[in-house]
């Protein structure tokens, strides 16, 4: 559904001919947007339309606003008011838009409340205060209207324009990628994801830690030190480089602590590995059905929650194919739009169990506005962790709520792909079948008389193989099969 947008700012008043409004564009004083009657002097190129970029467009339906009394007055105890800014540099306005209404998603996730939310069309952010000057104070305006006390930008701030920007809004403001920390820092359970969420979070922090001028200074010395005298020696670290080097030695011992518990990930995949064990990674789009999935076929019981990021620790799972071969089901972390690069790396060592598996369910939102969005977004997380090489088949999900032209437009664009319900259960059976067609088949042959005080290598046969013929005869079970290349060395001694 596309909002209305309602133009907040209107025209610039007429200026002369050497004025510029408040993002530095000349305004000409006939008012004339046409390119072929502009002056040579006043025309900038081709780039934005001046009512575009002139205007703070206000996105409607992002409000979490409740009714109920009751309910009102208790989330208005734990709750933070937020509005939303962004920039739009780039793409449709479709896109920008979703981009917003998926930020109020994570700000409610995080335990906000959304008020309203701003969008200036720009070319590039405004590298001091990232709206420019003119448009952050209308967005003043609009957080004294709203009686809000967070700002929350979608992009990544850099630590200079969030200083600058809280100077005019005179309130908290965060970007896109410290709200995506907060949720996985509320939502880790085990004790490497939450290693993992910390370890993201000093990275973050290290290089916005502010100092608090001299009155905290640690560093000062005789005469030459600014002229302080007797009575100014510290002990040598200003606040700011202990707070510092604090970071970066609570850094070195997170990275160690998850180098041991990559270890010991490692090798339970590798025991999974020895027992020839295809494994099946189920990744994709935050929220987009992963976990809904595992249940319906495994029955799991992994936490479902409509809400971003209710997944961070990743579950492995049996299944088991309509023929009785094993395999397992990971399910992994979602991911999200411009996912910041200090998760990416921080939970690497869960991500390369999507780059290790033989397969990887790719499961999309079918009833999502954007899913190519979404896919374009999923894939590019997966080539940082080296996961492009992995068999891939799409999984869309929510095809009982999804739009019938999306659906047959994703059905037709992508080369393996299968339309499913996780709620009501439609196409599940149909992939499992997908699941048992697409996972490594044993391909060696093998004629074996295996004696009867071997039954562990019959067993594993059954389990690991695809049985042709089975006989019992009186020294032993002569069986056919096709197995894997480690179980034929084993047989070896017991060919027929």
């Amino acid at each position: 559904m596309t909002a209305r947008h309602h133009i907040f700012s209107g025209q610039a008043d007429a200026l002369s001919d050497d004025a510029y409004d408040d993002d530095g564009f000349v305004i000409d004083d006939e008012g004339d947007d046409s390119a072929s009657s502009a002056p040579s002097a006043l025309y900038d190129g081709d780039q934005l339309e001046r009512e575009e970029r002139a205007a703070l467009r206000r996105v409607a339906g992002l409000s979490t606003e409740l009714e109920d009394i009751s309910e009102v007055e208790y989330r208005q105890l734990r709750l933070e008011r937020v509005v939303l800014a962004s920039v739009w540099s780039e793409g449709s306005l479709v896109d920008a838009e979703n981009s917003m209404r998926e930020l109020a998603a994570l700000a409610e996730t995080a335990g906000a409340e959304v008020l309203d939310g701003v969008m200036q069309r720009r070319q590039k952010p405004d590298t001091a205060t990232y709206l420019g000057k003119g448009k952050a104070e209308e967005l003043h305006d609009i957080v004294v209207a709203e009686g809000a006390d967070t700002v929350i930008c979608d992009s990544e701030l850099a630590p200079s324009q969030r200083r600058a920007l809280e100077d005019v809004v005179k309130v908290k403001v965060i970007d896109r990628t410290a709200l995506i920390l907060d949720i996985f820092a509320q939502h880790a359970k085990s004790r490497e994801g939450k290693a993992q969420v910390e370890l993201a979070q000093l990275q973050y922090l290290l290089p916005r830690l502010r100092g608090w001028g001299e009155s905290m200074s640690r560093q000062a010395g005789g005469q030459a030190a600014g002229g302080q005298g007797m009575g100014s020696r510290g002990p040598g670290e200003t606040k700011i480089e202990l707070d510092r080097r604090r970071i970066n030695t609570r850094v070195a011992k997170l990275k160690r602590e998850i180098a041991g518990m990559k270890v010991h990930r490692d090798t339970k995949r590798g025991s999974r590995r020895a027992n020839a064990i295809p494994s099946v990674a189920i990744a994709g789009y935050t929220n987009a059905g992963k976990s809904s999935i595992l249940n319906r076929l495994t029955g799991a019981g992994v936490l479902v929650q409509n809400q971003l990021f209710a997944t961070l620790d990743p579950t492995v799972r049996r299944g088991e194919t309509p023929d009785g071969r094993e395999f397992t089901f990971t399910d992994t972390v979602g991911f999200v739009r411009a996912l910041p690069h200090q998760l990416v790396e921080a939970f690497r060592s869960t991500l390369e169990e999507v780059a290790e598996s033989d397969l990887l369910l790719h499961v999309v939102d079918g009833s999502h506005p954007d899913p190519e969005g979404q896919i374009s977004a999923v894939r590019s997380v997966l080539a940082d962790v080296d996961a492009t090489d992995v068999k891939e088949v799409i999984v869309v999900n929510k095809s009982d709520i999804a739009d019938p032209e999306v659906m047959d437009r994703l059905l037709r664009n992508e080369k393996h792909v299968i339309a499913v319900s996780a709620r009501t259960g439609e196409g599940m059976d149909a992939l499992v079948r997908l699941i048992a067609e697409e996972l490594p088949q044993p391909d060696i042959s093998v004629d074996v008389l295996v004696p009867y005080d071997r039954g562990d290598l019959v067993s594993r046969l059954h389990e690991e193989g695809e049985i042709l013929a089975s006989e019992h005869v009186g020294e032993g079970t002569r069986v056919t099969a096709k197995v894997n290349a480690d179980l034929a060395a084993e047989l070896t001694a017991y060919k027929a």
